[in-house]
């Protein structure tokens, strides 16, 4: 498919400029409205844009100075499962906060003994007329003490296969029963959370889908979720991008070391072939495919993308990267130095922006969140590429956690 961009007299352009002119200062509730959020979706949601289409509206936007609203969880992985196999009433009440960021949701999935193979998860979830008692923990749930609802997968049948007596539930963060424990990453932020259920109670109509079909329900949610943690900016999404980088070093007066230079040029290469995996994941929603195991494919290579890139972004401060606030050749925004600073020696660039020093701490967790590296790999060996599984020396047959 042909991605270059459309010209500027395209009606599809001319149609998002005028209603930016007619809206300069866009509510979260008017873009919902216009199909701008989430505009590959269906109506009433969306456009059902093709990719071309889609990348118009992201340039337009962008050019207008309008972000979309953020919530990550709720609009990449939650909403998207709910319109999949949510209830009417579901839909209703869910979507458009969720898609307008009025409603923060978290994502309890992972398990202290449950993480890469989240199948063999232990909380559990029991009838109880007309509710559901949930009893268990989570942990690694990010932002759960400032959200409003969470993606919950228990144990609803201990009888059956394990991928089978999964159920999949939206449960409120102020439930009665609820209780939270920071996790204090070695960033010093407060990301994540362990979340406790004690004798938690959820009405029946919490449920998404039918009991027993969670499982198949959390693979569409991790699909979605390897797509958005893969995509834009170096962190999961968020963050600087190698073109940023790329860029102070340009302005900085580039680079004479011919290693760091390979890998500077390494760096454009990985963040290319990236662009173009994201661009054919849009090319897929043209034959109407959501995000399957070719998915990994993107995540893994972002992930350890990622880390590259903030390596690299350290390396190029020489010892003062040691030093908490340093970061590469400037800031993406920033007013120039007057003179050499503890973190900026040369004095050559301009301020230093706080996410870089950020990234490179945060940047080992990126091949371990939302998947692990090892996790992706065997995903792709036996999904893609339809490699025999790990043997089993239990049971002497292939075995993989990664298979329904």
């Amino acid at each position: 498919m042909d991605f270059d961009l459309a010209p500027p007299d395209d009606p599809r352009r001319l149609e998002v400029r005028a209603w930016l002119a007619a809206h300069p200062s866009p509510s979260a509730r008017q873009l919902v409205a216009a199909g701008y959020v989430v505009p590959h979706w269906p109506a009433p949601w969306g456009l059902d844009a093709d990719p071309v289409y889609q990348l118009i509206i992201d340039e337009e936007l962008a050019g207008a100075g309008v972000r979309r609203p953020l919530n990550p969880i709720g609009i990449g992985w939650a909403a998207p499962t709910i319109l999949l196999a949510g209830t009417d009433a579901q839909k209703q009440r869910y979507l458009a906060p969720a898609l307008a960021g009025e409603e923060i949701w978290c994502q309890l999935f992972s398990e202290p003994d449950a993480g890469s193979d989240l199948a063999s998860l232990a909380t559990r979830a029991e009838r109880d007329g007309d509710e559901w008692v949930v009893n268990g923990s989570k942990i690694w749930t990010s932002g759960a003490h400032h959200s409003r609802f969470g993606i919950l997968i228990a144990r609803t049948d201990p009888d059956v296969a394990k991928h089978r007596g999964i159920s999949y539930f939206i449960c409120p963060m102020d439930a009665p029963g609820i209780s939270m424990t920071p996790i204090i990453d070695m960033t010093t932020a407060h990301s994540f959370n362990q979340v406790f259920f004690d004798d938690v109670r959820l009405p029946a109509d919490a449920i998404v889908g039918q009991p027993g079909d969670g499982w198949r329900l959390a693979k569409a949610t991790l699909a979605n979720e390897r797509v958005s943690l893969s995509s834009g900016g170096a962190l999961w999404g968020m963050g600087p991008t190698a073109e940023d980088l790329l860029r102070l070093v340009r302005d900085a007066g580039g680079v004479g070391d011919p290693l760091q230079r390979q890998r500077l040029a390494a760096l454009f290469a990985e963040s290319e072939v990236l662009r173009l995996i994201r661009l054919r994941s849009l090319s897929a929603r043209l034959a109407g495919k959501s995000p399957g195991p070719e998915v990994s494919v993107q995540k893994l290579l972002a992930d350890e993308h990622g880390q590259h890139l903030m390596a690299v972004a350290k390396d190029l401060v020489g010892a003062a990267g040691m030093l908490a606030g340093s970061g590469p050749a400037g800031r993406l925004e920033g007013r120039a130095a007057e003179g050499p600073t503890s973190v900026n020696p040369r004095g050559r660039s301009e301020e230093i922006s706080p996410i870089w020093h950020y990234g490179f701490l945060f940047s080992p967790a990126l091949t371990i969140g939302g998947g692990t590296w090892a996790v992706q790999r065997n995903i792709i060996a036996e999904r893609v590429l339809g490699l025999p599984g790990e043997p089993d020396p239990q049971r002497g047959a292939p075995w993989a956690t990664t298979r329904a």
